[in-house]
């Protein structure tokens, strides 16, 4: 199967491209791997993964979407984004997630991808503006990989994103994508709505055809100011959706990705663990991207590396969530994370100014956490993978 993998990505997708690709991002993120886990030894902290919104300007309305809009959108100023980073690779961190909104939307993107060569980027985008001159400037910085959102086929997209013809607009930014021969990602917020679409071999297979190297799979969450609990897996559709990535593990010549399961199965939160953190718009140093609470700003110039370092909340927010549960905190147990924040008198950095009385109103959903049913990955490359280098790291004990 890796043969074969190694093989399509070959021929799919130009050769500088997976060279920069496997040196800055594979790399590169197992070297900041290992220097976060030396730093864990000293119960120091820094992650290896930053995500960054740069903009909360969209140009969707999706269903339980976190990003608040505003007129005009708040953006990181670039000055900021490059000390971030700058200070990032200081502690060894090579790869960043770059998020929104819609980061295409972000004036200056394409200006500091080019002036952190040394880095990896994965933009994550609808794929609406994704066009051949976005798409060609992305081939020629060779440090960044467009992961593609698709929330559902024809019909159930336009419900899920707010918009009309979503579908057929997000599969023409994948097809510039594979004419300038990138490597490309495709990104599916897993739902009660989608799950019959999204979660088969059929799907998998047919973003395949269409260039995607890898494929990523998240759980829906319902936060933000339209939350659509009822669009949330239940117990059963978590298990088979699970079940599902570790089968396509063994069958499809394509990776498929999932933030949630080691390699026995057993479930995990990033944040919790550590691994990574977010920073929002504002500059706000958030847990994840859709936990819109925090304690500390960059945006007043503070040193990042420092602010990690010595930051009440987000240490307060790992014990206690990996304490709790392996699982989301989010959909598991929303009143402890109201505690929590309260308690840490962290502020509400949503927009909205209701952040707390979201939390409130939320009810307690399944999580990818399932004690005595886990499903172990069946592939020996996806255990070594996640036994050694990308999940667990002692945070559960």
């Amino acid at each position: 199967m890796l043969v074969e993998m190694a093989w399509r990505m070959w021929r799919a997708h130009d050769a500088r491209l997976l060279w920069r690709m496997g040196v800055n991002m594979g790399l590169g993120s197992l070297t900041a791997i290992e220097r976060f886990k030396r730093r864990r030894k000293h119960g120091e902290h820094f992650p290896p993964f930053v995500f960054l919104s740069v903009t909360n300007a969209c140009n969707l309305n999706c269903q339980g979407c976190w990003v608040h809009k505003s007129s005009p959108p708040v953006m990181i100023p670039p000055t900021t984004l490059h000390r971030v980073i700058a200070e990032s690779k200081r502690m060894g961190c090579r790869f960043f997630g770059i998020l929104g909104g819609e980061p295409l939307l972000y004036p200056r993107l394409r200006a500091v991808l080019a002036a952190h060569r040394d880095c990896y980027f994965q933009v994550f985008t609808n794929g609406m503006m994704l066009d051949d001159d976005t798409a060609r400037a992305f081939r020629r910085l060779g440090n960044v990989t467009p992961l593609i959102s698709i929330e559902g086929l024809e019909e159930v997209s336009d419900v899920r994103r707010g918009g009309s013809g979503v579908f057929r607009r997000t599969i023409d930014g994948l097809e510039a994508a594979r004419r300038h021969r990138l490597v490309t990602g495709v990104a599916t917020s897993v739902c009660a709505s989608n799950i019959d679409e999204l979660a088969t071999e059929s799907f998998v297979r047919a973003v395949m055809a269409r260039g995607v190297a890898y494929l990523w799979y998240y759980i829906y969450r319902p936060v933000g100011a339209d939350p659509h609990p009822e669009l949330c897996l239940d117990a059963q559709q978590v298990r088979r959706l699970r079940r599902f990535i570790v089968e396509m593990r063994t069958r499809v010549p394509m990776m498929i990705v999932d933030a949630y399961w080691d390699d026995r199965g057993r479930g995990l939160c990033p944040a919790a663990v550590g691994i990574s953190h977010h920073i929002s718009p504002a500059g706000d140093v958030e847990p994840c991207p859709p936990l819109q609470f925090a304690a500390d700003t960059i945006g007043d110039g503070r040193d990042f590396v420092g602010l990690l370092a010595r930051s009440d909340f987000l240490a307060r927010f790992r014990e206690s969530v990996s304490q709790r549960t392996r699982g989301c905190i989010i959909l598991e147990d929303p009143a402890h994370l109201r505690r929590l924040v309260e308690s840490c008198g962290a502020r509400d950095t949503s927009g909205r100014g209701v952040g707390t009385g979201e939390l409130a109103a939320m009810c307690c959903q399944q999580s990818h956490d399932m004690p005595g049913e886990e499903i172990p990955e069946r592939s020996w490359f996806y255990r070594l993978a996640k036994r050694n280098w990308f999940f667990g790291f002692g945070a559960y004990g």
